[in-house]
């Protein structure tokens, strides 16, 4: 596999990355302190998270704006103070994470943060400033708005995930089709978006040239973990990280 070279310490040290995607979702409860744990032990740099702001502006580490089903609790985060979203508990058993507090009792991992609201983006990057943590992270977002506020505040400092415009213009680019220029540090897609295939091996050499990591999600099936390995990908994103361990390390990537 070719090496890919990039700057940023989140990027600088290895070849392939694989990533537990919401800590393992189809493994353990998904965004769960218990689910992190479980990748942590089975020897995983990588997560890949979710965050959502409450009304008070604490970053909570969860995927969708309500609380149930996936809780115990009801109502809409964005619309809740702390105090009343960390009384709900995922599967009924584990209370909510803060960002904060999954970024310091996992203080060796490495975390892919989608920023899911306009709401939680300030306080997400407060947050990861004060901590000194921009080494460690990647900030991402299906907005293309929030990335570009990322880029404006943060500067050369933070890893950035390609947003919908990004993506366009890496696979455009891979044809050899002009279009705008990007300035993600990595392309976390899909394997296909609106009938359109993104990840071949055009693109990821096209991308590798320019510096820019291929990260596929969400990626369960071990055959296809194996073709997209082989293709020269840079990195999985897996709802089951113990599968995703085992073809690594078959596929000498671990």
């Amino acid at each position: 596999m070719p090496i890919l070279k990039h700057a940023h310490p989140y990027l600088s040290d290895h070849d392939f990355a694989c990533f537990a995607h919401r800590g393992g979702g189809l493994e353990g409860p998904e965004n769960a302190r218990s689910t992190f744990a479980n990748a942590v032990k089975l020897g995983y740099r990588f997560i890949e998270t979710d965050v959502q702001a409450t009304s008070d502006g604490v970053i909570m580490v969860f995927h969708d704006d309500a609380l149930d089903p996936l809780t115990d609790g009801e109502g809409i985060i964005a619309e809740l103070p702390h105090s009343e979203v960390c009384q709900a508990n995922i599967a009924g058993s584990e209370p909510l994470m803060t960002l904060e507090e999954a970024l310091i009792e996992f203080p060796d991992t490495r975390f892919n943060i989608d920023i899911k609201t306009d709401q939680a983006l300030a306080p997400t990057l407060e947050l990861v400033r004060r901590m000194n943590c921009l080494d460690r992270v990647c900030l991402a977002s299906f907005s293309d708005d929030r990335l570009a506020r990322i880029r404006s505040e943060m500067g050369s400092e933070a890893c950035i995930g390609a947003g919908p415009r990004d993506v366009t213009a890496l696979k455009f680019a891979s044809w050899g089709i002009p279009f705008m220029r990007s300035s993600a540090h990595c392309a976390q897609v899909p394997l296909v978006e609106y009938g359109i295939t993104i990840v071949t091996r055009r693109f990821v050499r096209y991308c590798e040239r320019r510096g820019v990591a291929v990260h596929v999600w969400t990626i369960d099936d071990p055959d296809e973990m194996r073709r997209l390995i082989r293709l020269g990908v840079h990195g999985l994103m897996s709802d089951r990280p113990s599968v995703l361990k085992q073809v690594a390390i078959e596929e000498g990537v671990w």
